[in-house]
């Protein structure tokens, strides 16, 4: 982690925090997380925090695409573990988002498995094109963006 990125963690304030458990069947042969779980691991924290996000944020003209990901493995995470996945407002478009997203350890968040961002795209599922993003998700956000 940059001295930059540790100075933006300081200062953002977390969108929200998901804890989860890893579960015995996350693991590889390796015998620790398989990187793809990782991915489970932010959708799910994602899913948590729109969960919580008062007001609409989807409907039939308009749905939240997964447009890019971008993931730094930092350490293994080995079973049992408690995770705690902190997400960020990075950035905020017309018509998308940019989560920041960090997986720690629950009982120490210096203890850090890996960190990065996605892009996340309302669209309209009919058309395929982007749409504005809804009211809901923009005030959600913007307590917590960082640009």
């Amino acid at each position: 982690m940059s001295i930059a990125d540790a100075v933006i963690d300081t200062i953002a304030k977390p969108l929200f925090v998901a804890s989860l458990s890893v579960r015995w069947r996350d693991l590889d042969a390796f015998n620790h997380v398989n990187n793809s779980n990782f991915l489970t691991y932010l959708e799910e924290s994602r899913l948590q925090w729109l969960s919580h996000v008062p007001g609409p944020w989807f409907d039939e003209n308009s749905m939240p695409v997964l447009a890019a990901s971008q993931i730094n493995y930092r350490q293994p995470i080995a079973w049992p573990a408690s995770l705690h996945v902190e997400l960020r407002c990075e950035r905020l478009g017309s018509s998308s988002m940019t989560v920041a997203h960090r997986i720690v350890d629950a009982s120490d968040a210096s203890c850090l498995y890996s960190d990065g961002h996605v892009v996340m795209v309302w669209m309209n599922p009919a058309t395929g094109k982007p749409v504005p993003l809804p009211a809901a998700i923009r005030e959600a956000a913007s307590h917590s963006a960082i640009t």
